[in-house]
């Protein structure tokens, strides 16, 4: 069983603030957010040819998703209710072999695929999961990866991009994390501090970020940190050189987190993910050969 101690206003500081400063989706936000099933239905067709295309020939996609916070708070843009999350999983395990991200790996290196498939991963670790979306995909034996920035979830500290809103969910703790390993999840770095890797040029404070985060997090938990998770995961946030401390410091793979498609016989340490926190019809678009995605979106060259 995973602890999930009772969080009351005052633990999350600024006087509750968590609750009387939401981050309600703004008027544009709010439009598009009503225009993706119409989006999503327009270009089936299109989808649904290409994905049995590629499956035939063996390049069905490896897609790689990512969620942050599952709580029914809707506190910011990057937490999704209880109710929206299991209406993800419902509708991913019904239409999507779920994998884990060596699997994943194993799928893309072997150059060929002839399933759509999709491995589920959690940035920042946020002890809200730990109340019903984790403990469902458990029950439901879903593997996932799960990347905690080791500051936050060692020293209990919120998270900058939280306090910055007025709110301060708490951390997972270690015996939070203990539990997850226990029962099959596999745990990830995300850094120390949360920190931007595009901006960051010192290679000791790059090494910190990374390696560092990694050997506190190893030593913390007991167990071995394979994967590691840029934070904010877009093009500008990623390096050349963080890829290489990374690969030579022996991580099985990094994950971004711009968007795009991982198909068989591409780079294997580099999982390219597509955020989902938000409504189904968005998850739909992310996992389902998005023709504008396709079009758009550039595999991020490090080497």
């Amino acid at each position: 069983m995973i602890p999930t101690p009772t969080i009351s206003n005052d633990s999350l500081g600024n006087g509750g603030a968590a609750h009387t400063l939401p981050l309600v989706p703004s008027a544009a936000g709010s439009w598009k957010r009503a225009l993706l099933p119409a989006y999503y239905a327009a270009t089936w067709p299109l989808r649904e040819w290409d994905g049995r295309r590629l499956a035939a020939q063996g390049r069905a996609p490896i897609v790689v998703v990512a969620y942050h916070r599952v709580a029914d708070d809707r506190a910011t843009r990057w937490t999704i209710s209880n109710r929206e999350f299991r209406q993800h999983i419902t509708w991913l395990a019904r239409h999507f072999d779920l994998v884990t991200l060596t699997e994943a790996q194993r799928r893309i290196a072997a150059n060929e695929n002839h399933r759509p498939t999709v491995s589920i991963t959690f940035d920042d670790g946020y002890a809200d999961n730990c109340r019903e979306a984790l403990p469902l995909l458990i029950r439901r034996q879903i593997p996932c990866t799960y990347f905690v920035t080791s500051q936050a979830v060692l020293e209990d500290r919120p998270f900058e991009h939280d306090l910055a809103c007025g709110m301060a969910p708490r951390p997972n703790t270690p015996q939070q994390l203990r539990a997850l390993i226990a029962a099959g999840v596999e745990i990830g770095a995300h850094t120390r501090t949360h920190a931007d890797l595009g901006t960051v040029t010192d290679p000791a404070v790059l090494r910190d970020e990374i390696v560092g985060a990694r050997d506190e997090l190893q030593s913390a938990l007991d167990c071995r940190i394979r994967y590691f998770a840029f934070p904010f995961g877009q093009h500008a946030n990623l390096s050349p050189a963080a890829f290489a401390l990374a690969k030579e410091n022996g991580f099985d793979g990094v994950v971004s987190a711009y968007g795009g498609y991982n198909f068989p016989g591409d780079d294997p340490f580099h999982l390219q993910r597509a955020c989902v926190d938000g409504p189904t019809s968005r998850l739909k678009i992310a996992v389902n050969l998005d023709p504008y995605k396709q079009w758009k979106i550039r595999r991020y060259e490090y080497r």
